[in-house]
């Protein structure tokens, strides 16, 4: 269910039952999550995907990614409540969805860290640049449910806090908020 204006996921009317954590891969998602489980049932959904080869259709070879079914992504999930971590969780039915936003140049430093190409780093960076996840988080479930964390400078307890207000409903929606568009 997407949350509307006259339901009880409305900010400041008490936690979400769902709760999708997405941005660009790179800006801390799984980190910040992590440190919720306690908390929360966190679902880091990438990980479920790539241990079941029912949940992906094929192997992109250029991006060395796997392609997600979101269908059988959707019925493999059921019904949840939580957090969904992913680049991909903005795509699922939920009651708010928490961006985590980075600047591209950290995100570069990130992912090439990480060993990916420099290639996919600058992919990655300039989506971010681009404020892609983000649109399309508004446009799946409108502003007045979006909530942009800019974790650039941001140690992850920091970021953790942020999507608990979030989740909680101690924090107004945000979707807008932060700017990177001068990395382009």
């Amino acid at each position: 269910m997407t949350a509307g204006a006259d339901d009880d996921t409305t900010p400041g009317r008490g936690p979400a039952e769902c709760v999708a954590v997405t941005g660009t891969p790179g800006t801390g998602k799984t980190t910040a999550t992590a440190l919720l489980e306690g908390e929360y049932d966190v679902i880091h959904l990438n990980d479920r995907i790539k241990s079941d080869d029912g949940l992906w259709t094929e192997r992109d070879d250029d991006r060395d990614t796997l392609v997600a079914d979101l269908d059988a992504v959707r019925e493999e999930l059921g019904d949840w409540s939580g957090i969904l971590d992913s680049h991909l969780a903005h795509r699922f039915d939920v009651d708010r969805v928490v961006v985590l936003r980075c600047h591209p140049e950290a995100i570069e430093s990130r992912l090439e860290a990480r060993g990916e190409s420099a290639e996919t780093a600058a992919e990655n960076a300039e989506s971010e640049a681009l404020d892609v996840i983000l649109s399309e988080a508004v446009a799946e479930h409108g502003a007045e449910n979006v909530y942009e964390v800019d974790a650039t400078d941001r140690d992850p307890e920091a970021v953790a806090d942020a999507i608990r207000a979030a989740a909680e409903g101690e924090r107004e929606p945000s979707a807008g908020t932060v700017d990177f568009i001068d990395y382009i």
